[in-house]
């Protein structure tokens, strides 16, 4: 819970940076807000886990931009423990990310994004359960394409390296953007 406190107060302290940066960066483009909302798709070995996710970001001109991300569990899997069924939750994901963006026509941008994230996984058996909550490097990269220059859809892949484990993750998301 205090790396989701700290990751969101560290999304709140870059967004308030924004206008000094897009200043610096680029005065003709400006800078501009953003929000997601979609479904993300997980496997973490060999556990296949679903989550809505949402996403704020701020872009300061063409180039460069960053990114809170949010995200809740809404489908579980089953696995065997030692023989025994396993049902598998995703509990919450919260990252920052810093991202490069790469416009390809006014309306299509491909980008790349790093960041640092918290998860937390609960695993349930008959009578008994255990949560392991992680910290991870995260780094992946998409496409965005607006509709009418507000309104599109954004599909990007994430990997989340876990550290201190080996409950690595591989994360494909699709969501409805919308640039404030």
């Amino acid at each position: 819970m205090k790396t989701l406190i700290a990751l969101s107060t560290a999304t709140l302290l870059a967004t308030a940076a924004i206008p000094a940066i897009a200043d610096a960066q680029d005065a003709n483009t400006g800078t501009t807000y953003y929000g997601t909302m979609g479904y993300a798709g997980s496997s973490v070995g060999g556990v296949d886990l679903g989550a809505i996710q949402g996403r704020l970001g701020a872009r300061f001109g063409k180039y460069f931009g960053v990114e809170g991300e949010l995200a809740g569990g809404v489908k579980n899997d089953k696995t065997d423990v030692a023989g025994v069924p396993a049902k598998v939750d995703l509990q919450h994901q919260a990252a920052v990310y810093g991202v490069g963006f790469v416009p390809i026509s006014p309306n299509l941008d491909l980008f790349a994004r790093v960041g640092y994230g918290d998860n937390k996984i609960k695993a349930s058996v008959p009578g008994a359960s255990a949560s392991e909550d992680g910290n991870s490097w995260n780094y992946g990269a998409g496409a965005q394409y607006t509709f009418d220059g507000k309104n599109g859809v954004r599909a990007d892949y994430t990997r989340y390296d876990v550290q201190h484990s080996s409950a690595n993750a591989d994360v494909w998301s699709l969501a409805y953007v919308r640039k404030f």
